[in-house]
């Protein structure tokens, strides 16, 4: 497993980070300001990675997709600790902001994130659909968060 950071052509990885975040406009509001990764295993990209610097030495995940038939393999997991151990000398904070999702919300419980803020609404606002997750509508952010 090696993982990569990608500096051009981050768009070669939209169908991957359209699984993580469905409106490609609002992956255009952070992926140019944003850090990517990518996560290869047998010479095939497993999982990406989209960290944005949020200032007070807080950095936000913007994205992190696996392929469907690499989930559950510990892909995502392995890109956040990569992601923890590669930015803790300049930054104290690691934040994501998710789906209130019974698959998103218990894995970065499980990977030491607490809940600590919602944005009502968000996804009703933000996105040009209405999008469904374990078969709920996804109406508020709700944002994680954890010292590295």
């Amino acid at each position: 497993m090696e993982i990569k950071e990608i500096k051009k052509n981050k768009k070669d990885f939209l169908s991957l980070l359209l699984l993580a975040d469905e409106q490609e406009s609002m992956i255009d509001k952070y992926l140019d300001r944003g850090i990517m990764f990518a996560l290869y295993d047998e010479d095939e990209v497993k999982c990406v990675c989209v960290v944005t610097d949020e200032g007070d030495k807080t950095l936000e995940i913007k994205n992190i997709a696996t392929k469907p038939n690499s989930q559950r393999k510990g892909y995502a997991k392995a890109m956040i600790n990569f992601i923890e151990d590669f930015f803790k000398q300049n930054y104290s904070t690691l934040k994501v902001g998710t789906g209130d999702s019974l698959l998103t919300i218990p894995f970065y419980e499980k990977c030491g994130f607490v809940k600590f803020d919602k944005i009502k609404n968000f996804f009703i606002d933000n996105y040009d659909h209405s999008i469904y997750e374990c078969g709920v509508q996804l109406v508020d952010m709700i944002y994680l968060k954890k010292d590295i």
